[in-house]
């Protein structure tokens, strides 16, 4: 299928997310080696092209929008796809040495995935990187299968067959948008509680649903989600809107709580920590690239 008319180009991607991250649009022209006046034609055809303001701009410097700190968060996404993408283009043109499959949950992947990749291209520059995301348990049956020297997964258990080792600390937040009654609730909301809430989730399979499972067992189990989203931008942008409450990684709602586009829900008699794990089959150790990277997990 054709990509969008309304899909911007790479390149005028790459230079919102440098006014995000500089708060400038002065700055980011420079880092780009582009023009103010260019850059400022470029934002404002982009803004045309979606059909929304992208940043307010004053004598202070540029801030996205809220329309623009959304198209931001999918903008860093295709970006780290294009760059990841042209990191494998460069490996296979040139000499390789290896090849390295990965495949890892969304959290991993959106979060941690490119810092490694970085440190990964730059030991190894000519090893070629595939990178495939998928739900914990689609990650397990990929690894399993054969179809990826490495995986990553959340959760609270390394799945049947594979053996594993935890390479970072997460836990598992209720986050509201600001108009929430919860927003302004003064007390904890209790396992039980949650438990009797319709949530906006991840989808079955998900690590992030199997470790609110498991939390809430105690209590009866999960009352039947309000929506099931496969996308972590999705899950955020529904709580924004004020769909319901969500549980979503706290390493995925970092920004939104620092800028009160989230606000946390206070919780009691729950445990919602977890391990995010390197696994591989059992009897099959991390070998060459994989084991290089793994290495770099434990740096971080």
């Amino acid at each position: 299928m054709p990509l969008s008319a309304r899909v911007p180009e790479l390149g005028a991607l790459e230079l919102l997310l440098a006014v995000a991250r500089h708060g400038s649009l002065g700055r980011a022209a420079a880092e780009l080696g582009i023009s103010q006046p260019a850059a400022s034609a470029r934002i404002r055809g982009m803004e045309q092209q979606l059909g929304v303001p992208l940043l307010t701009r004053s004598p202070r410097g540029s801030r996205p929008t809220e329309q623009g700190r959304l198209v931001v968060e999918w903008a860093r996404v295709v970006v780290e796809a294009a760059q990841a993408l042209d990191a494998g283009i460069d490996a296979l043109r040139g000499r390789r040495d290896s090849r390295l499959r990965v495949v890892a949950s969304l959290t991993v992947a959106e979060y941690l995935m490119p810092g490694w990749l970085l440190a990964l291209r730059a030991a190894r520059p000519d090893t070629a990187v595939t990178l495939r995301t998928a739900n914990s348990a689609k990650v397990a049956e990929l690894v399993l299968a054969g179809e990826a020297e490495l995986g990553f997964v959340e959760g609270s258990r390394t799945p049947p067959g594979l053996a594993g080792t935890a390479v970072a600390a997460d836990r598992l937040v209720v986050v509201v948008g600001p108009a929430h009654r919860w927003a302004r609730r003064g007390t904890p909301v209790s396992g039980a509680e949650l438990a009797a809430t319709p949530l906006v989730l991840r989808e079955p399979g998900s690590g992030t649903r199997e470790v609110l499972d498991r939390a809430l067992a105690p209590y009866g189990g999960m009352a039947t989600p309000l929506l099931e989203l496969d996308s972590t931008t999705a899950l955020k942008a529904a709580a924004m809107a004020g769909a319901g409450p969500v549980c979503l990684s706290e390493l995925a709602v970092a920004d939104e709580l620092a800028t009160s586009r989230l606000a946390e829900v206070a919780l009691t008699g729950l445990d919602l920590r977890r391990p995010l794990r390197a696994v591989w089959p059992v009897g099959r150790r991390p070998t060459g690239p994989a084991r290089e990277l793994l290495s770099f997990t434990r740096k971080t």
